[in-house]
C-alpha cells in the first residue's frame, strides 16, 4: 500500500474520492440525525488508558479465543450487506483477507455473493449472519446451506424490526440506482462520470444487484429491488432457529442489561453489543458506553463482543478493558474494499494489528490477556446501570 495510507481514516478519505456520492453515503451514513453513529466514535475519546510504565515486554501476544476459535488478534470482520456494490469482489475479498489475517469473517444474508462462493474462497473460520427475509422457509434453507458449507456459528441480528430512516440514501435516491430501471440511473450520470472505474466495474458485474442467499421459488437469487428487505428475528424465534442450526449462536444488537439477561436465558453462546453502526434507531447508547452494563449482566456466562466505532488499535484495547472479548469492524473494511479491494482490507487489518502491538508495548502488556478493567478509566456515569 502507498506510504500515505497509514490509518483507517485514510482509507475512508480515499473511498470518498473513488466512489460516487450515492455509493459512498450508502456505507458511510447512519440513521436520521446520525447522532448514534457519531457517538460510537466519540465514546472512545472519553476512555483513558492507564499504562504500567518502566517495562519492556517484547512483542505482545495478540492471540485470543472466541467460541473456541483461536484468532491471531481480537478483531473480527463484521457482516456488511451489499459489499459487492462497492467493489465486485465484495465478500470474497473480505473472507480471503480475514483468512490471511487469522481471524473470523462474518457473511451477511444481504451479501451479493452466495454462502457457497464465500465458503469456497475462505481459508479461515466464518460465521453466517441471518435475517428474516421471506419467511421461515427461506431462513431454514439458508441456515441449512450455511451448515453444509462449514460456517461455524450463526449471528442473529435483533435490531432491524423495520427499515431505518437513512436520510442520505433517501436524498441520494439509492433505491433508484439499485433498482430494475437502468435508464432511471441516468440521473446519476454526473457522479458516475467522475468515478469511471467504479462505473466500469458495476457494468461488468451487472447493474442490477441480486441477493443469492435469498432464493426465489425456482432456485435463482432474488433481485434486491423486489422489496427484499432484511428484518430481524425475535427472541421467540431463537428456540426454533437453534433447533434448525444445532450449532453455536450469537445475538447482535444487545445494548441493555435486560436484553443481555434475556440472551443468557435463551442459552446463546455470545452477545454482540451493537447498534448497527448507528444505522437503525438513532439516539441510542454508543456501544462502548453500553458495554459495561451488558458485560456485568452476562457475568461470564457467554462471550461478549462489540462493534461500532472501531478505528484504531487502542479502541480495541479500550473495548477489551471494559469487558469485550473481541471487536468486529464493518465500515473500516468497506472503506478499504472501495479504495483498494482485497489488498486494502488486508492492509486495514495489518494497520490495526501494528497499532495493537505498539500500544500494548506502551501499556506494559505482554499479552492482550493482560488488558483488564484496571487498564482503562471510563466516566463513572457509564456504570450507573450496573445495579
Amino acid at each position: 500500500m502507498p506510504q500515505k495510507i497509514l490509518t483507517v481514516e485514510d482509507y475512508r478519505a480515499r473511498a470518498k474520492r473513488r466512489l460516487p456520492r450515492v455509493a459512498f453515503d450508502f456505507i458511510d451514513g447512519g440513521a436520521e440525525s446520525e447522532k448514534t453513529m457519531r457517538d460510537n466514535r466519540g465514546a472512545f475519546d472519553e476512555v483513558i488508558l492507564r499504562p504500567r510504565n518502566g517495562t519492556q515486554v517484547g512483542v505482545p501476544d495478540l492471540r485470543t479465543k472466541v467460541l473456541d476459535l483461536e484468532l491471531s488478534m481480537p478483531v473480527i470482520v463484521a457482516p456488511c450487506g451489499m459489499a459487492r456494490v462497492v467493489h465486485p469482489d465484495g465478500d470474497l475479498a473480505a473472507v480471503r483477507a480475514a483468512g490471511k489475517a487469522g481471524t473470523v469473517f462474518t457473511l451477511s444474508t444481504m451479501s451479493g455473493h452466495s454462502i457457497e462462493e464465500v465458503a469456497a474462497a475462505a481459508t479461515g473460520p466464518r460465521w453466517y449472519q441471518v435475517y428474516n427475509v421471506g419467511g421461515r422457509g427461506r431462513v431454514e434453507h439458508a441456515v441449512a446451506r450455511a451448515a453444509s458449507a462449514g460456517y461455524s456459528a450463526l449471528v442473529v441480528t435483533l435490531d432491524t424490526q423495520v427499515s431505518a430512516g437513512r436520510l442520505r440514501d433517501a436524498r441520494n435516491g439509492t433505491a433508484v440506482l439499485l433498482g430494475p430501471n437502468k435508464f432511471a440511473a441516468l440521473r446519476f450520470t454526473p457522479q458516475l462520470l467522475k468515478n469511471p472505474m467504479w462505473m466500469a466495474r458495476r457494468m461488468a458485474d451487472g447493474l442490477v444487484p441480486r441477493v443469492p442467499n435469498v432464493l426465489q421459488d425456482d432456485g435463482t437469487p432474488e433481485y434486491l429491488w423486489k422489496k427484499v428487505r432484511p428484518y430481524s428475528l425475535a427472541w421467540e424465534d431463537l428456540s426454533w432457529l437453534r433447533a434448525q442450526w444445532g450449532g453455536e449462536v450469537l445475538v447482535k444488537g444487545v445494548l441493555t442489561r435486560e436484553d443481555a439477561a434475556r440472551a443468557v436465558e435463551e442459552g446463546v453462546d455470545g452477545v454482540i453489543v451493537s447498534n448497527h453502526g448507528g444505522r437503525q434507531l438513532d439516539s441510542v447508547q454508543a456501544t462502548l458506553r453500553a458495554l459495561p452494563e451488558v458485560a456485568a449482566a452476562v457475568d461470564g456466562r457467554c462471550e461478549v463482543l462489540l462493534d461500532g466505532g472501531i478505528r484504531r488499535g487502542n479502541d480495541v484495547i479500550k473495548a477489551i478493558g471494559l469487558g469485550a472479548k473481541a471487536v468486529l469492524i464493518g465500515r473500516p473494511w468497506m472503506y478499504a474494499l472501495a479504495a483498494a479491494g482485497q489488498a486494502g482490507i488486508e492492509h486495514v487489518l495489518e494497520i490495526l494489528r501494528a497499532e495493537l502491538v505498539r500500544d500494548l508495548q506502551l501499556m506494559g502488556c505482554a499479552s492482550i490477556s493482560d488488558v483488564d478493567r484496571r487498564s482503562v478509566q471510563a466516566p463513572a456515569a457509564w456504570f450507573d446501570q450496573l445495579g
